[in-house]
C-alpha cells in the first residue's frame, strides 16, 4: 500500500527528562530532580540508544536536532558537547543545521549559555511562560520576572542570534490586558521566534486533580485574537497554531514534524517515526529515567515498535499538517505518507462542505473556522468518528519551541 519515491527529511529528538520541580500543568515525561543528576550515565545511555537505532536510518542525513525535556539546561555544556560529538560521529549532519536546546531561565547564566554555544547549540528555546510574578507562582515556575529578562539578554550576549521564547495565555485569573502585557514584554526582548500556547488542563497533572480558575472560553478566544493581531503588527508571522516567527526564523525542526517528516527519538519516553519500503514505523522508549539508563540500547529499552496502518497515516499526517496556517501542498501528502490523496478524499470533501478547510489544486489549508475548531476538523479523518485522547489538539500539547 505504501509507496515512497524518496525517504522524508530526517531529524533527531533527544529527551532529557529532569526538572528542578514538576510544574502543575505539565503532562510531559519529566521528573523532579533528586539529590544528584546522573549526567554521565544518562549521556552514555543516549549514545547506546542512538547506536541501536542507527540501522533504521543508514545513509540518511540529519537536518535538525532538538534537545527537549524536562530541562535540558540542567546538563553541563561539557555533557552536551560530548553528546553532540557522538551524534556527529555517527550521522551525517551539516555544521549550519539547526540545533535547539530548551532552557529554563532559573537554570542558566551567561557562562552556561556560552558553553552551550561552543558545544554546537545554535538555537535556544527559553521557557518563560509569563513575566508576571503572580502568574509564575500560580504555574509553579522556579524563576521570576527578572530571571526571565536576564536569560534573554544572556542568550544574545552569548552569541545566539536565533532564540525562541515560550509564553502561555489563559492563565489562572488572567485578563486580556495581562496576556497582552506578557507578549509586549517578550517582543521588547527581540526574540526571533515566539511560541504562544493556551494553558490547557491535561490528565495526570496536579492541575487536573485540583483545577485552578481559568478565564472562560470567550475571554480566551479574545486573548488569542488580540495576541495574533498584535504579533502580526509587530512582524511576527503566525505559521502554525502556536508558532510565530520573524522572516526566515521558522523552526526547521518543528516544521519537519508538521510536514510529517521522519525523526529518531532517543531518551526516556522519546518517540520516533521512520519511513521505509515497508511503510511507517512508530517507536517509543521506556519512560522512567533509571529504567532507561539500565536498558537503553537493548530490546527492553523499547516499549513500543509498531507499523502504522494506512488509516493511521492519514490521521497522523492531518494532525500535523493542518496545524499549519497555510496548510500543505497537495503533493506533500503522497510524499510523506506514501499514499495517494484519494484515500482521504471523503473526509476532505466533508471538511470542505462544513467550511473547515479550503481545497485547491495546489494546496489544502484550514479556514479560520477550521483553525478555531481544529479538533472537529481532525476527527473527520478518523474511521470510526470518535475522538481518542491522541487527537486532542491544544496550544500546549507538544514539546515544540
Amino acid at each position: 500500500m505504501f509507496n515512497f519515491a524518496a525517504p522524508p527529511p530526517l531529524s533527531l529528538y533527544i529527551h532529557l527528562p529532569w526538572c528542578v520541580r514538576k510544574c502543575p500543568y505539565c503532562d510531559f515525561n519529566s521528573y523532579r530532580l533528586g539529590e544528584e543528576l546522573p549526567e554521565q550515565a544518562y549521556i552514555d545511555a543516549l549514545i547506546r540508544d542512538l547506536d541501536q537505532d542507527l540501522p533504521r536510518v543508514w545513509g540518511r542525513r540529519i537536518q535538525s536536532i532538538f534537545l527537549g525535556g524536562g530541562t535540558p539546561s540542567l546538563f553541563s555544556p561539557d555533557s552536551i558537547d560530548a553528546l553532540l560529538s557522538a551524534v556527529r560521529a555517527r550521522l551525517p549532519f551539516d555544521a549550519e543545521s539547526e540545533v535547539t536546546l530548551e532552557a529554563n531561565p532559573g537554570t542558566v547564566d551567561l557562562g552556561r549559555f556560552k558553553g552551550f554555544r561552543e558545544a554546537g547549540i545554535n538555537r535556544l528555546s527559553i521557557g518563560v511562560q509569563s513575566f508576571e510574578e503572580e502568574k509564575l507562582r500560580a504555574l509553579g515556575r522556579m524563576h521570576g520576572r527578572e530571571e526571565a529578562l536576564r536569560a534573554a539578554d544572556a542568550a544574545r550576549a552569548a552569541g545566539f542570534d536565533n532564540f525562541n521564547l515560550d509564553l502561555m495565555f489563559g492563565l489562572p485569573n488572567q485578563t486580556v490586558e495581562q496576556a497582552l502585557a506578557d507578549v509586549r514584554t517578550a517582543i521588547d526582548l527581540a526574540p526571533d521566534h515566539l511560541s504562544v500556547y493556551q494553558l490547557t488542563i491535561e490528565p495526570n497533572t496536579a492541575f487536573y486533580a485540583a483545577p485552578p480558575e481559568l478565564p472562560d472560553d470567550d475571554i480566551r478566544w479574545t486573548m488569542q485574537q488580540q495576541l495574533q493581531e498584535f504579533l502580526r503588527d509587530n512582524e511576527y508571522q503566525q505559521y502554525e497554531v502556536s508558532a510565530y516567527a520573524r522572516e526566515g526564523r521558522r523552526c526547521n525542526h518543528n516544521l519537519n514534524y508538521w510536514h510529517f517528516g521522519d525523526y529518531l527519538g532517543i531518551g526516556a519516553g522519546a518517540h520516533g517515526k521512520i519511513s521505509d519500503a515497508e511503510g511507517i514505523s512508530r517507536t517509543r522508549k521506556i519512560n522512567q529515567p533509571n529504567a532507561y539508563i539500565a536498558n537503553a540500547g537493548t530490546a527492553r529499552g523499547i516499549i513500543d515498535d509498531r507499523r502504522l496502518s494506512w488509516q493511521d497515516a492519514i490521521v497522523e499526517f492531518m494532525m500535523n499538517a493542518l496545524r499549519l496556517t497555510d496548510g500543505f501542498p497537495v503533493p506533500l501528502f503522497q510524499e510523506r505518507t506514501g499514499l495517494p490523496i484519494s484515500v482521504a478524499m471523503s473526509a476532505l470533501n466533508t471538511a470542505q462542505r462544513e467550511e473547515l478547510l479550503v481545497r485547491g489544486d495546489q494546496t489544502i489549508r484550514p479556514t479560520d473556522r477550521g483553525k478555531r475548531f481544529l479538533n472537529d476538523l481532525l476527527c473527520l479523518f478518523l474511521s470510526d468518528g470518535e475522538k481518542p485522547q491522541s487527537v486532542t489538539v491544544s496550544f500546549n500539547d507538544q514539546a515544540y519551541g
